[in-house]
């Protein structure tokens, strides 16, 4: 993927994208360079158009199912029924919890409230 960006930022600075300059872009930003991964790269893209390579992988991706409901899950089926009660209460349950004051009078670091103890 890095060597990707490298040949992708070339191309917009007007470069060639050789392998000599997708590596001294790599090796500038302080990463090391893959020769075996560029010559892949390089010939998979070769001297296309990489403008003409974006557009053809953009239409491609507006046929992949993107987005949702953004919701939880759904509720299942009408089968069981019992547990599903069950599972209701339970969530009910944690939904009464609450923190109950134990009194005493203490603050949250161990000392009573009030005290003057601190340099607060």
């Amino acid at each position: 993927m890095k060597e990707l960006a490298a040949l992708m930022l070339l191309k917009i600075a007007g470069k060639s994208g050789s392998a000599e300059e997708i590596t001294a872009v790599l090796v500038a930003g302080g990463g090391v360079a893959d020769e075996a991964a560029i010559s892949t790269l390089l010939e998979d893209v070769g001297d296309k158009d990489l403008s003409a390579l974006l557009a053809t992988g953009m239409e491609k991706l507006k046929d992949v199912p993107m987005g949702g409901s953004g919701g939880g899950g759904s509720s299942g089926g009408g089968g069981g029924g019992g547990d599903a009660a069950e599972a209701e209460e339970k969530v009910e349950e944690k939904a009464e919890e609450e923190e109950i004051d134990m009194g005493g009078g203490m603050s949250m670091f161990g000392e009573e409230e009030g005290g003057g103890g601190g340099d607060y």
